[in-house]
């Protein structure tokens, strides 16, 4: 049973994200309003298309190890493991990792979190198909709603943020998260990161700007959601996906750009948003990250890091890691 609260899927939790990101200057919307119906049904057409190595090379990564980083923490506890995963969406890398979990034990408690209602119960009725001795518990939330839920998950967890998830926060943001994923961690937690690796943007920007145009239909699926939920008049012809290398932050940036100059209503938030010609809304970051910037997260935010994975092109890494 999805177990549902109040979170960014409600309209008025939208409102309040779309009327801040589009009055600020420069404008922006929050990531996570990707995740309708629609957009988690684009993503995972992303994780399949060709130029998009993330997922292929995170799930070679786990195939490889995740008996490994089961063992390892498994060692610091005698009880049965719990999975909980933040940012879950349909969870088919996760499942690498929970067969290794019941290979160790009978069974299994596994929490996937995530803002898209529809991802998690495609996750749910597949791993009721193919792994029944794992519990599944969906949480419909945000990160910072799920941790004050962790205390229900029985000690000790298997807490994974994978996918490169971290990498659409700032560094800062990103120590206070895992800061809090360790506070309300129970005695013995691990932790597993995904973080995809610095490269050239050569090999970078295609993965965000794919040739079949799946990113862009993605991207442009925010304005379609704001103009059917909050009543904007946002015409898609006169707005273009853009995907940039920011050097100096290490991270591809992904925005909207306005062709013209041009007013948008949204008439639910009673705003007309004024675009100059080429101004941009900045819909999402991704991070490629150095090891000593990973360390350095984990450090910050309470944990110790123990070892890190890498794929055979070292495109991609996942580590371990245990509270400090």
């Amino acid at each position: 049973m999805i177990h549902k609260v109040p979170s960014p899927a409600g309209s008025s939790a939208i409102a309040d994200d779309v009327r801040r990101g589009l009055t600020a200057s420069p404008k922006w919307l929050p990531a996570h309003l990707f995740y309708d119906g629609v957009g988690s049904h684009l993503y995972d057409l992303i994780t399949e298309l060709p130029e998009y190595y993330l997922t292929r090379a995170e799930r070679e990564i786990l195939e490889a190890n995740a008996h490994i980083i089961v063992a390892r923490a498994a060692e610091r506890t005698k009880g049965a493991l719990s999975v909980v995963e933040f940012g879950a969406g349909s969870a088919s890398k996760t499942q690498v990792l929970l067969r290794a979990v019941l290979q160790r034990q009978k069974r299994c408690l596994y929490v996937p979190i995530d803002v898209s209602q529809a991802a998690l119960e495609q996750a749910e009725r597949r791993l009721h198909s193919e792994l029944p001795d794992v519990l599944v518990r969906p949480l419909v939330m945000t990160h910072d709603e799920a941790l004050r839920r962790l205390c229900d998950v029985e000690p000790p967890q298997l807490v994974l943020f994978i996918g490169s998830s971290v990498g659409n926060f700032e560094d800062e943001e990103a120590s206070v998260l895992l800061r809090g994923f360790r506070e309300a961690l129970g005695p013995g937690a691990s932790l597993v990161l995904g973080t995809d690796l610095r490269k050239s943007a050569d090999l970078l920007l295609p993965a965000y700007d794919d040739a079949a145009g799946v990113t862009a239909a993605f991207n442009k699926n925010l304005l379609v959601r704001i103009n059917r939920e909050l009543g904007g008049r946002f015409d898609l012809d006169r707005f273009r996906h853009l995907a940039r290398w920011n050097d100096a932050a290490s991270r591809i940036e992904m925005h909207l750009q306005s062709t013209v100059r041009q007013d948008v209503a949204v008439e639910q938030l009673g705003l007309c948003i004024r675009f100059d010609a080429e101004e941009t809304i900045h819909t999402e970051s991704s991070v490629k990250y150095t090891q000593p910037r990973v360390d350095r997260l984990l450090t910050s935010g309470g944990f110790r890091p123990e070892a890190t994975f890498y794929d055979g092109a070292r495109r991609f890494a996942v580590h371990l890691a245990g509270g400090s």
